[in-house]
């Protein structure tokens, strides 16, 4: 049995051991549908500024409520972010496959648009910077894994512990209101990111067969997310 966890149930060349042409080509497919993924998330959030902002200020309003209402947000998104990344990697069919990168995409706005909203309203000059920002770091670390060809594998146990680290001071900041996690918190976030991206990048050179350029840019897409989310806390709460 393979020992990739990437693995689908057909037979595809690993990315690292296929011809240089179809190494190409999933590279390529693999970046485009992650900028595809950016370009979508983009125009969601326009759609829900320009056209739903009355929804969108009573939806800010509910989260921000009570402790208890981003909970139940948190809760749903990785319930449907399972199931986007199991479409993801589902070999049945790419139009499943498509499924669940469009479904991360909707989930991933949606949960980032509270911290847009108030972003927009106290301190809109964070947002291109954390965009920019965002961008030179993924770009800067997506630019050493492909220039060195380092395979970061080695890194998946200790970011599923710190990850789930991450997630359980999270959740009980929520449950017994510990208040904001501050400045520092969000910088070990960007830091652990950081890593995911470097995890994840050497995994589309090393790991990923040719015909999954749709699972590869998910889980790019969704470190590049939270990375920006991340970073536009670092840029507002240096501000307050």
């Amino acid at each position: 049995m393979s020992s990739n966890p990437y693995a689908s149930p057909h037979t595809y060349s690993i990315a690292a051991s296929a011809a240089v042409d179809e190494r190409i080509t999933f590279i390529r497919n693999t970046y485009l549908h992650l900028a595809a993924a950016v370009g979508a998330f983009v125009l969601l959030q326009m759609v829900m500024f320009t056209f739903f902002e009355p929804q969108l200020a009573a939806f800010v309003g509910w989260v921000f409520g009570t402790r208890f209402s981003w909970l139940l947000v948190l809760g749903a998104f990785m319930g449907v972010s399972w199931l986007a990344d199991s479409w993801a990697h589902s070999g049945k069919s790419l139009s499943t496959q498509y499924a669940g990168l469009g479904l991360y995409t909707f989930a991933e706005a949606i949960i980032l648009s509270p911290l847009l909203y108030l972003a927009h309203k106290v301190s809109p000059g964070a947002i291109p910077m954390a965009a920019t920002t965002t961008l030179m770091i993924f770009g800067g670390l997506t630019l050493f894994v492909l220039l060195t060809r380092m395979d970061f594998s080695f890194l998946r146990m200790f970011l599923v512990v710190a990850g789930f680290a991450a997630l359980a001071f999270i959740v009980a900041s929520l449950i017994f209101d510990f208040g904001g996690l501050g400045f520092w918190f969000s910088g070990a976030m960007v830091v652990l990111m950081s890593g995911y991206i470097l995890y994840h990048t050497s995994n589309v050179l090393h790991h990923y067969q040719t015909n999954q350029h749709v699972a590869a840019a998910l889980a790019l897409f969704a470190s590049l997310g939270t990375l920006f989310w991340y970073v536009l806390q670092l840029f507002m709460t240096s501000r307050e």
